[in-house]
């Protein structure tokens, strides 16, 4: 309730009573739709929230639709905060709402986590849970507001029987290194077969083609040393992460402010 009309009280708060080797919140990145219009977008974020937090966990969301480095169209997306913590409708101060849950005696200590002590594993089949609802409520929306295309499937490529790798993700910066003739050149190849597609990528970033075909894990090599190049050029402290669309694994970063993010 202390926070329900301020929640920027609530993180304020999470940030500065959470244990120090605690997680304040868990961030979710996703792509929405570019068919949809904003407010579209924005009733799909809304109502995919209220299924996964509701009343259960306190929430904060923004929506991004940056300008795509390669093909120049609307690229938005949206970053979910999402507490990790229980309201159980006890009421408790910002300090002890906080503190460490008391099983025994619930109204003495904080609000219960509901990450619990996952395994990897756990971790990983949490996540394909996640993708798979978002699947469905993409789709349904997408459905609702009348297009038949453009539905997503949270399985990989190959789950899916698609003889393909994935597209390797250069990111902003990367990207930002292709002249307009490379980037019509790489939108034209991305309708082509896969082999030709990754091997004129590899040619106009200028690396070794054959090691760019070898395996997917020297595809990612690649793109980090492409990034570091960038790094060393701007002076930038950039992220080495490579994101693969078929990944299934959960990524989880420790931010400065103490939140793990995942993308999907």
């Amino acid at each position: 309730e202390w926070a329900r009309d301020n929640p920027s009280h609530f993180w304020q708060a999470a940030d500065q009573f959470e244990r120090a080797n605690g997680s304040t919140y868990r961030e979710l990145e996703i792509a929405l739709p570019r068919e949809l219009t904003p407010e579209q977008r924005l009733e799909l974020v809304q109502d995919f929230v209220r299924q996964e937090a509701g009343e259960r966990h306190a929430w904060s969301f923004a929506i991004h639709n940056p300008k795509a480095s390669i093909d120049g169209g609307e690229q938005p997306h949206a970053h979910i905060m999402m507490s990790q913590r229980v309201n159980d409708g006890i009421e408790r101060t910002p300090e002890q709402y906080f503190r460490r849950y008391n099983a025994r005696y619930p109204d003495r200590g904080g609000a219960k986590k509901d990450s619990g002590n996952l395994t990897p594993t756990q971790q990983i089949e949490q996540l394909r849970e996640l993708r798979k609802r978002w699947e469905v409520k993409h789709n349904e929306h997408m459905r609702k507001h009348g297009f038949e295309r453009g539905f997503i499937d949270c399985r990989t490529l190959k789950e899916q029987g698609i003889e393909r790798r994935p597209e390797v993700h250069l990111g902003f910066e990367a990207a930002g290194r292709l002249d307009d003739a490379q980037r019509h050149d790489i939108m034209q190849k991305r309708s082509e077969p896969d082999y030709y597609r990754h091997l004129e990528q590899a040619r106009m970033v200028g690396h070794d083609i054959r090691e760019w075909l070898d395996t997917p894990v020297k595809q990612h090599e690649l793109v980090r040393r492409l990034q570091h190049d960038v790094a060393r050029e701007h002076g930038l402290d950039m992220r080495d992460r490579v994101s693969r669309q078929d990944r299934t694994e959960p990524e989880r970063v420790k931010s400065p402010s103490r939140g793990f993010s995942m993308g999907f």
